[in-house]
């Protein structure tokens, strides 16, 4: 790419110059690259060379130790390893018989974290449920919504799919919201219920209660509950057991989102955040976030394989002969929305046993201790307030406006952002509690160390006084 030189003349534009530029003009790699394929090879030079010129410069580097946004999208050389297997053996794993390792690998290495995490042997595959990988938690809970729907119809009738209903907080990620629109049911009854700070926006089981009663006398049919350990917003945590039994009693699907921080709760000290799973009909964690598994491997637990097949299985002879379904060996062509499947489970696999339980529990333990460092270097600092307690590696704060002014506090917290993202040093996200724009500091990177929240947290320092002194 080229930039205009003062003298009339060009210049290369070198890549800060690029990475300046990049961000201010999307769909910049439009007009620095050709319009198509090249017809003869190029040199792997050639193509490192644009790789360093062109593309990183307009990366967001995930894995850099001062990443601190959104949540963090663990790489490790374990995992790294059992990648490059995957993509040198380049197996199509819909069946079984495509490739019996892939699946029976599958099968255990979701036991063994499934007995790591404490879950219920109901989701151990040798019962009546098991363990799949998807690609992403918005593919986990969309399957699951899938069985839970066609579960319900066949009892009370396909004609009443409009008067389903679907129940999560406010806090709940947009993908059970997509789910829904995918899977048919009417935006009307999907009920996103509201939290407040009063019990840290965590979906109370009364609400819960007074909802289902609501929609029950008006003839609806409740058949969802979807729970979160660890909202993507501040790591709220729902009470698992209570809003489980509230789902038993009322005969509802209960699907605990668990991506993030089910990571977490390897750690003794953190299992009890997941206490009620065992009233859950499935279970979700993203190994790849905080679990050293490059991306993608979302694990996904049923405590009834056969309600996902019989929603997603395209096997008229499987779905007539319901008494032999027990004995069929596995095919997760139909635990899954697409028909092929990467062979995964080999990233997780190499994860455990190069690592080992002990050493990931440390790590994260690690980043957790991280973030307790970081709220309480802002605690320390009167011009800026930790929103939410902290229960992982989340730190959610914001900047004290110096008037009171919500508004005002809103645009200045957005501003503190931007300048902070626009140095460069670090990269952090944010968020909206209670109307309040709030930043959010997430630790988890790989090579991130104390040092590294110490800068960052030198950066938000010295922005802040830039932008209160310009008021």
């Amino acid at each position: 790419m080229w930039d205009d030189n003062r003298d009339g003349g060009l210049r290369p534009m070198d890549a800060e110059q690029l990475r300046e530029h990049a961000h201010k003009m999307p769909g910049y790699l439009r007009g620095i690259l050709p319009d198509s394929a090249p017809n003869h090879p190029e040199s792997l030079e050639d193509i490192f060379n644009d790789v360093r010129a062109k593309i990183l410069p307009g990366v967001t580097h995930w894995q850099s130790p001062n990443f601190f946004g959104y949540y963090p999208s663990n790489s490790s050389i374990a995992g790294f390893l059992g990648e490059m297997l995957s993509a040198g053996l380049n197996i199509v794993g819909f069946s079984w018989i495509t490739s019996p390792a892939a699946t029976e690998l599958e099968m255990t290495v979701l036991d063994w974290l499934a007995k790591l995490l404490k879950l219920p042997d109901d989701f151990l595959s040798a019962g009546e449920g098991g363990g799949v990988i998807q690609g992403t938690a918005s593919e986990a809970v969309l399957v699951v919504l899938l069985a839970a729907r066609d579960r319900i119809l066949r009892r009370v009738g396909k004609k009443a799919l409009e008067k389903l209903v679907v129940y999560a907080s406010d806090q709940t990620h947009s993908a059970l919201q997509k789910a829904c629109q995918i899977g048919g049911i009417h935006p009307e009854n999907c009920r996103f219920l509201k939290t407040d700070s009063s019990i840290n926006y965590a979906l109370s089981p009364d609400v819960l209660r007074e909802a289902i009663a609501h929609d029950v006398s008006n003839g609806l049919i409740p058949f969802f509950l979807c729970a979160t350990v660890g909202t993507t917003s501040s790591t709220a945590v729902d009470p698992l057991l209570f809003l489980g039994k509230t789902a038993k009693s009322n005969g509802m699907w209960f699907h605990v989102d668990a991506a993030y921080a089910g990571s977490a709760c390897i750690c003794p000290e953190y299992r009890h955040h997941i206490d009620g799973v065992e009233e859950a009909d499935s279970f979700n964690m993203n190994a790849h976030k905080w679990f050293l598994t490059n991306f993608d491997c979302s694990a996904l637990w049923v405590k009834d394989r056969n309600a996902l097949v019989q929603s997603l299985s395209t096997n008229p002879e499987f779905l007539k002969n319901k008494a032999s379904q027990a004995n069929m060996v596995v095919d997760y062509k139909d635990w899954q929305i697409p028909l092929g499947r990467r062979f995964r489970s080999l990233k997780l696999w190499m994860v455990l046993r190069l690592y080992g339980i002990e050493n990931l529990q440390c790590y994260i333990r690690n980043h957790i201790n991280l973030a307790k460092h970081f709220e309480g270097l802002v605690a320390q600092d009167p011009r800026f307030e930790v929103v939410t307690p902290r229960v992982f590696s989340l730190v959610c704060f914001h900047l004290l406006p110096s008037q009171n002014n919500e508004d005002h506090g809103n645009k200045l917290n957005h501003d503190l952002l931007d300048a902070v993202n626009s140095t460069g040093k670090i990269f952090i996200s944010h968020t909206v509690l209670s109307g309040k724009y709030i930043l959010r500091f997430a630790v988890g990177a790989p090579l991130t160390e104390e040092r590294h929240i110490t800068s960052a947290w030198k950066v938000l320092q010295e922005e802040a006084s830039t932008l209160l002194g310009s008021l």
